[in-house]
């Protein structure tokens, strides 16, 4: 029997402008902006300004030109080929963050002083010999970012050996790092939490709730770190309030000391909100941001250039060329500018529909109003492609009445409440999350009391998706919130 298979493949092709349309749209404000300066350098075709586009140079004809027009125009290309892992847009790689009144200038700075130079000049105030330097220098070295310490002694002595040609032992490693750990920021060089705290402890006046803070870590760390108070308060025979105020000393302890000093200033990324949403008279108002709507023209001065060559009766070969190039340049000029009008009306559609599917919460702000909405709703909406929406969304932000928020948030998957009524899940995480706050500390309440909690609420959900959002939320564990 002769059997006959059939494959089909379906794949999705679009021109070069197309693929260049929808890397406009999913440009953020400021990387658009570089986008459209850097346009402007390259094709001195294209002015920016009020000047409308003059249009006369599509009078203009030249069969050879049109038929490479016609060739470029029917030739189609894969999507994929053109969005690439190795085409990542450079304003995803690097940060953003420049005004349009920015210069692109290198600023010199001042290297400053590192975190370990700054732990080797203490060393100075100490009389040590060359031995005991090379090993305190030595460990210092070994400290890592957070003021850890993480090797054990005897690989020190080990690699002390095998690197700096220096035979020691265990016992003296241990007492030049006691010399270390004497060092600025408190807790430098500890070889884990519990040492970490207890150095920054004893540095302290040896008050009542401090002593009984050192004897909680020094002999009972474990019970500490698991919140068994019942069982520190039964070990220590102390009251509440005398636990109390040794847990509220070890909470001011820094648990990195090492991040209390660092010589690399952190780079802030300030986001422009590329729509804003205002609530005038009960109404909602949505605004495009002006930097995203340059007011663009055709140069001209170029198409005067056509209208000379229009008009002269003799016309040589390299005026042919000269022309054939100006031609491109305004057509690349005029693709460029009819782009940005399309980027701006898609921008403004999607969130215009985005804005109405969700209006109960834009007038109210409470997360509770969001309504279950996926990228196909609004996809539908406005018919458009939903891989469209997903780049509006996914690199776009917008300013609200409730501060700036990437538009995706907005977005969630639906579940049945026990009326039948389709609900949002950011709903149900953000009753979860008023529930968890409202709890009484001292007793927390467990997944299995969460799901039993939201199902009389109307909520009917299991215990492990209670889990899911909670650890969603970066809630710990009920054991984790106990308080005292």
């Amino acid at each position: 029997m002769l059997k006959q298979q059939l494959n089909f493949k379906l794949s999705q092709k679009l021109s070069p402008q197309q693929i260049q349309l929808m890397k406009l749209i999913q440009l953020p404000t400021q990387a658009f902006e570089q986008r459209v300066k850097q346009e402007l350098e390259e094709n001195p075709a294209l002015d920016s300004g009020k000047e409308e586009a003059n249009d006369e140079f599509e009078e203009f004809d030249n069969t050879d030109q049109e038929e490479q027009d016609s060739e470029s125009i029917e030739t189609e290309i894969n999507v994929d080929d053109y969005l690439s892992d190795d085409e990542i847009p450079s304003y995803r790689l690097n940060a953003s963050n420049y005004s349009a009144d920015d210069e692109d200038k290198q600023i010199p700075y001042a290297s400053g002083t590192s975190f370990t130079q700054y732990l080797q000049g203490q060393l100075n105030t100490f009389r040590l010999d060359e031995e005991e330097l090379q090993i305190a220098k030595f460990l210092i070295g070994s400290v890592d970012e957070s003021g850890y310490l993480r090797r054990s002694m005897a690989d020190i002595v080990d690699d002390m050996a095998f690197t700096q040609n220096i035979y020691t032992s265990v016992d003296k490693i241990e007492r030049i790092l006691m010399l270390v750990q004497t060092l600025d920021p408190a807790g430098v060089g500890a070889r884990g939490l519990e040492e970490c705290l207890l150095i920054q402890l004893k540095r302290r006046e040896a008050t009542e709730s401090v002593s009984l803070a050192i004897d909680i870590l020094e002999n009972a760390f474990d019970h500490f770190t698991k919140k068994h108070y019942a069982k520190l308060i039964s070990k220590f025979n102390i009251t509440e309030d005398q636990l109390r105020n040794a847990i509220e000393e070890i909470e001011h302890l820094n648990p990195k000391p090492g991040s209390s000093y660092s010589s690399n200033s952190r780079i802030v990324e300030h986001v422009v909100p590329d729509f804003t949403i205002r609530i005038a008279d009960g109404e909602l108002d949505l605004s495009l941001n002006g930097r995203n709507a340059p007011q663009m023209h055709v140069s001209r001065e170029y198409s005067d250039m056509l209208k000379g060559y229009k008009a002269s009766k003799e016309k040589s070969k390299s005026q042919k060329d000269a022309v054939m190039f100006i031609k491109q340049k305004l057509d690349s000029a005029k693709w460029f500018i009819e782009a940005i009008k399309q980027r701006q009306q898609t921008l403004f559609v999607t969130m215009s529909a985005i804005m109405n599917y969700q209006e109960e919460y834009f007038l109210t702000g409470d997360e509770r109003n969001l309504r279950p909405m996926i990228l196909k709703d609004i996809a539908e909406e406005i018919d458009m492609d939903v891989s469209t929406v997903s780049r509006v969304a996914n690199s776009k932000y917008v300013d609200t009445p409730y501060g700036t928020k990437l538009i995706k948030v907005f977005f969630s998957e639906s579940m049945t409440n026990d009326q039948g009524e389709e609900v949002s899940t950011r709903e149900i995480k953000k009753i979860l999350e008023i529930t968890i706050q409202e709890e009484n500390k001292r007793k927390p309440l467990t997944d299995d009391k969460l799901a039993k909690i939201l199902k009389e609420k109307g909520y009917p959900i299991a215990r492990r998706t209670v889990a899911k959002y909670r650890e969603q939320l970066d809630v710990p564990v009920a054991r984790l919130r106990k308080e005292i």
